[in-house]
């Protein structure tokens, strides 16, 4: 049996309609997941869908250096911030070593976003006068005061809530993300028993919360009962407004979430500052049942305050034997005491996730932002701009598109069907991945991304050109189409791949070393590179394979672009047999 000449495979004469069938079966899958999912347009970014961008620099603040661990703090906090204004699609992300810009789409109020962004947060321990669930929450029962409390569903670690279930004696409670009641112990660090059962009580949730008037100081207020009477922590708009734009000494309302539930707070005057925490850290308790801890230091001024209050609390029943650790006025934990906690170091207890407890211990530690900021800058793009700039921007990627699509009918003719097909193929796919993009990890179209699509229309037909530029070298040599299309492939391959390479590198290091928008750009322009090789491979090779097998191009018909009289093909080499000698014919006598 023979084997193949070179260049040639045939199973890959034999069966391009195997590669068109799984390009096509993509589409048709990326194209149903987009429209299930609801998202069938590409998210836009702020420069087209309009909004506010904010530019804040970062000062070093107490001491502290600007470095990546605090920026990155401080972008987790702010970006809380937005979140709780009742943002949706709001980026923050740094910007060198010591800015951070923040942007905010449309339909937001741009000044209290900028007041929230633009200053420090605060952190504040405040004893707890009365909570009970909030809104759907509500109406869920709760465990008897007198039973054993029934753990609730553990829920995945958040960062803005990070307290937990009942800490029994033995460790057992399952954990939750959430802020709430009876949650994990404070017991003295200095203690040798490390363990939860010095603290925790084996009582669960109360089925009766104690109100307002109940609490002490300002919490039998009339005008902040109403307040708490009225807070709806399911509502965005009300999270928003809780606990927000007080002082330090007053009472205030606050919500904390519960795996995925809210509950609402009535919070007595802080009690300790986050400032007073020196140091805080997540540790595993090798030698106990605790698990996961959180362990505190605090400053000297701050441990006679934590002493003074840990004291009052111990004496009172639950859940005003807590305290809320309030970010921001939002409560991120809310844990209990049974006895005063003197020496300035505490640990909380009680079935924590490592996750959990690193994300208390970070709060802790950089919950009052180690840095200050400084507004440098606050642009406001409006729709009706961003609209005009996209639209300027269609109508120059149309305008290359089309001096594009001219060239190739002038110059290529038939085979230009080739190349608007491919186009075709990799702009839908672009599309459609741009689309799914959007909500799956938050890719934005802005400007400079809707450039590097223009760009890859420039890449994509250049790789098409390759290969037919190979095809007709194959005809002026004096083959047939046939055998041409397979023996032009492996070196257009090779030159494809090679281009596409330098441009997605070029595109991966422009991503890596720039921020900001330029980043949105250089996506774009290493995803429509990756796209230029699947759509070459599965679909502009099997294509013109089945095309080379249609009399008008196998003929090469003039209008074919594959005419080899008009592409100056030389004529096939045809080797002339000798004579093998006087057994090969008869001899003429008189040459003889």
């Amino acid at each position: 049996m023979a084997a193949p000449k070179r260049g040639r495979s045939a199973s890959a004469q034999s069966k391009p309609g195997r590669s068109l069938a799984l390009i096509l079966i993509a589409i048709v899958a990326l194209t149903g997941g987009m429209f299930l999912s609801g998202h069938t347009t590409p998210r836009l970014g702020i420069d087209l869908a309009g909004g506010t961008s904010i530019t804040l620099k970062a000062k070093a603040d107490q001491g502290s250096a600007i470095n990546k661990a605090n920026m990155d703090t401080a972008v987790d906090i702010m970006n809380r911030r937005v979140n709780g204004l009742g943002v949706s699609e709001a980026e923050v992300q740094t910007q060198g070593t010591d800015n951070i810009i923040v942007n905010i789409p449309k339909g937001t109020n741009s000044k209290e976003a900028q007041e929230q962004v633009g200053t420090t947060a605060k952190l504040y321990f405040r004893p707890v006068l009365a909570q009970e669930a909030s809104g759907a929450a509500a109406q869920s029962p709760s465990p008897s005061a007198s039973g054993s409390s029934s753990p609730k569903p553990s829920g995945s670690p958040s960062p803005s809530a990070s307290a937990g279930e009942k800490a029994s004696s033995s460790g057992s409670a399952s954990p939750t993300a959430s802020a709430t009641s009876q949650g994990r112990a404070v017991s003295d660090a200095l203690k040798a028993d490390p363990t939860p059962s010095a603290s925790a009580s084996g009582s669960g949730k109360p089925s009766a919360t104690p109100s307002p008037s109940s609490g002490s100081g300002s919490g039998g207020d009339a005008k902040l009962q109403a307040q708490y009477a009225a807070l709806d922590c399911t509502k965005a708009t009300d999270r928003a407004k809780a606990g927000k734009n007080t002082k330090p000494g007053d009472s205030i309302v606050a919500c904390g979430e519960i795996n995925g539930a809210w509950y609402k707070y009535l919070l007595g005057p802080a009690a300790v500052d986050g400032t007073e925490v020196k140091k805080a850290q997540a540790v595993f308790d090798t030698q106990g049942a605790s698990g996961w801890q959180v362990q505190m230091t605090f400053t000297k001024k701050g441990a006679d305050k934590f002493a003074d209050i840990t004291g009052e609390l111990a004496t009172k029943p639950q859940p005003q034997n807590e305290f809320g650790i309030v970010l921001d006025g939002e409560v991120v934990s809310s844990p209990f005491v049974q006895q005063a906690i003197t020496g300035g170091q505490a640990e909380i207890s009680g079935s924590f996730k490592q996750e959990e407890a690193q994300g208390l211990a970070n709060m802790l530690s950089y919950g009052a932002l180690p840095l200050s900021f400084q507004e440098q800058s606050v642009t406001t793009v409006t729709a009706a701009l961003g609209g005009e700039q996209l639209r300027a921007g269609l109508l120059a990627g149309a305008i290359g598109l089309a001096l594009v699509v001219i060239y190739l009918v002038v110059y290529y003719r038939g085979l230009s069907i080739v190349a608007m097909a491919s186009l075709l193929v990799s702009a839908i796919l672009t599309y459609v991945i741009m689309s799914l993009l959007g909500p799956a990890i938050g890719f934005a179209l802005n400007l400079p991304a809707v450039c590097g699509a223009i760009v890859a229309i420039g890449i994509t037909a250049d790789s098409f050109i390759v290969y037919f530029e190979r095809i007709r070298d194959e005809i002026r040599e004096g083959r047939t189409l046939r055998p041409a299309v397979e023996r032009a492939w492996p070196r257009a391959r090779r030159t494809v791949l090679v281009s596409d390479f330098v441009s997605f590198l070029a595109a991966a290091v422009l991503f890596i070393v720039t921020v900001g928008k330029v980043r949105g750009f250089a996506f774009t322009l290493g995803l429509t590179t990756l796209l230029d090789v699947v759509v070459v491979f599965f679909f502009t090779k099997p294509l013109m394979t089945l095309l080379a097998r249609r009399r008008f191009f196998a003929d090469g018909h003039k209008w074919s672009g594959l005419d080899p009289k008009s592409l100056g093909a030389q004529p096939p080499l045809r080797r002339t047999r000798r004579p093998a000698g006087p057994a090969a014919g008869p001899v003429d006598p008189k040459e003889a």
